[in-house]
């Protein structure tokens, strides 16, 4: 199974604010849905609670230690270790990591993939995608995006595989 993660970004690893997505993206958000329609997406908690609902159309495992925490069509689990167990004894394929911070730092170190949008700005945040040596990573797809009426800031798009050492 490849576990991916899956982020839009900006230039200083800004991936929202108070619970909320820093920039609106629908061009990304559509690249979005149609990557991780039908598949597995792991969340934390608080990505969870900042999403609202299930994402239709996938299986969305949300990691929290609080057993009492109610997610409507979600599965519940403990940890990241038992949401990439889940995802592989369904036979999943490919597993997305959709964040937020704390489970991306988790999932860093076995993920073999990075979808990455980079977004051409920097904007007030108090969540961010820890570091990484881009040298471990091999760019698959670059694609440029402008702004646009959909897309309030142009961006960059990454696919990424870890380079196997």
């Amino acid at each position: 199974m490849i576990i991916s993660l899956i982020v839009a970004m900006d230039q200083s690893r800004g991936i929202g604010n108070k619970g909320k997505v820093l920039w609106r993206l629908s061009t990304d958000l559509r690249r979005f849905k149609a990557l991780t329609l039908g598949h597995h997406v792991i969340m934390g908690r608080k990505t969870h609670q900042s999403i609202g609902r299930a994402l239709p159309g996938r299986v969305n495992l949300v990691v929290s230690r609080n057993i009492n925490y109610k997610a409507s069509g979600c599965l519940l689990v403990a940890s990241l270790d038992i949401a990439l167990e889940t995802a592989r004894l369904a036979g999943e394929e490919e597993t997305f990591i959709i964040g937020g911070a704390s489970i991306y730092a988790q999932a860093l170190p076995v993920a073999q993939r990075i979808y990455l949008t980079l977004v051409h700005t920097t904007l007030p945040a108090d969540v961010f995608f820890p570091s990484f040596d881009a040298n471990k990573w091999k760019t698959i797809i670059h694609e440029e995006v402008p702004a646009s009426e959909k897309d309030q800031f142009a961006y960059t798009y990454f696919m990424m595989e870890h380079i196997k050492l």
